[in-house]
């Protein structure tokens, strides 16, 4: 008899000694993990908005001024603010999401919100994502067309006085990429950890269902 086997055999054994739980008990305990993580979704995204806040008010006034220079301060503004409406959005959809699965009362609705949850999880990932990325993109495109007036600004920074607008928009690019990597592990460690327990509290519940 191999090891396996033997692992097997004791696993078996053993087996009896855990608790056993009725459907009527393990729905409940599923309906409170997801509504935890649910809840913690919520928080997340909160934290994550007021977190980008912050950080806008550490960047340089240097920045803002190239911004200015390139004639992009009214773009990103509007921008700005129509990520922070669409954000809002999706902040107040998560928040709802908890709310319906708070008064939940049977498996099949459970079942429903979670999907609905990782759903709406899923499409504010995307749009984060896809918003950096295009915006990545856009910006550079605009450098590049107008290279003269990015060489005029360059010209006149002592730091970027020697760099050409080519090699700029380049390490903008590369820069961008980082981010944008940071970015996607930052949503798969914390989002992804949470949508993979809801994941298996659905599949839980869906052996609860059948």
């Amino acid at each position: 008899m191999d090891e396996l086997d033997v692992l097997k055999k004791e696993w078996q054994a053993r087996e009896q000694e855990f608790p056993k739980f009725t459907q009527k008990e393990l729905y409940p305990m599923l309906w409170k993990k997801s509504s935890s993580m649910v809840k913690w979704i919520f928080y997340i995204s909160i934290a994550e908005m007021i977190l980008w806040t912050t950080l806008y008010f550490f960047v340089p006034e240097s920045s803002k001024k190239f911004q200015e220079g390139m004639g992009l301060n009214d773009i990103f503004l509007a921008l700005n603010i129509l990520n922070y409406v669409i954000v809002f959005v999706f902040i107040y959809l998560f928040y709802k999401n908890h709310q319906k699965i708070q008064v939940t009362n049977s498996v099949k609705k459970l079942m429903k919100n979670i999907l609905k949850t990782r759903k709406t999880v899923h499409y504010f990932v995307y749009y984060n994502i896809g918003m950096a990325a295009v915006l990545l993109f856009a910006t550079n495109l605009y450098y590049y067309y107008n290279k003269e007036k990015l060489h005029a600004l360059l010209k006149s920074d002592d730091f970027f006085s020697s760099v050409p607008a080519e090699t700029f928009i380049g390490y903008n690019i590369i820069g961008g990429i980082i981010i944008i990597g940071f970015l996607i592990l930052f949503y798969s460690l914390i989002y992804g950890l949470l949508l993979r327990r809801l994941k298996r509290n659905y599949k839980e519940l869906k052996k609860i269902e059948v």
